[in-house]
């Protein structure tokens, strides 16, 4: 665990203040979940939840189903991090943190799809060089929880329209499972 010397009071509502430079390195907003641990030695310890990572065993076995229906490598990520990949090296991808794009993408509730001369280049994860072709938010009880990505093929062809809709079924289905 890494010490970061900031210290807090717990007020009389018995709240304590993450540190707003914790909450940006660790990219926690406002009405994120948060699991709350103790261990042996006293130390009270906060994970972000990730209501998408629950699901990231089921996340990989949807993402290999998908990639056989579609030429495109897919991703499927939390708000946080790619927790499921097929059509490419998972130790490439996996654990790697969401670009500030997607992100974005995430927040404002954008979908993506490349069409051929818009120029639009989105790279989904940090320190990879391959650009979502589809990107669409996964969302649950009217909350974003992740995004099902499909990468752009080396060749440069953009998505056809099943690809769209097997990314928006991916999505919308992900979404109902984290509801249940």
């Amino acid at each position: 665990m890494k010490a970061t010397g900031i210290v807090r009071r717990i007020d009389d509502l018995g709240r304590v203040v993450i540190p707003k430079e914790i909450r940006r390195t660790m990219r926690i907003r406002e009405g994120d979940p948060l699991e709350i641990y103790t261990d042996s030695e006293g130390e009270v310890i906060f994970k972000k939840y990730s209501p998408v990572g629950e699901l990231a065993p089921f996340a990989s076995q949807y993402a290999d189903v998908l990639s056989r229906g579609t030429p495109l490598a897919v991703l499927i990520c939390d708000r946080d991090h790619c927790i499921a990949a097929a059509g490419i090296p998972k130790k490439e991808v996996l654990e790697r943190r969401v670009s500030p794009a997607l992100d974005e993408y995430m927040e404002e509730r954008l979908s993506h799809v490349a069409k051929p001369g818009d120029g639009k280049r989105i790279t989904p994860l940090e320190g990879i060089g391959r650009t979502a072709a589809v990107i669409m938010p996964i969302i649950s009880m009217g909350d974003v929880t992740g995004a099902v990505c499909l990468l752009t093929p080396e060749t440069g062809a953009v998505p056809s329209e099943a690809d769209v809709k097997l990314a928006q079924v991916a999505a919308a289905f992900l979404g109902k499972q984290m509801e249940e």
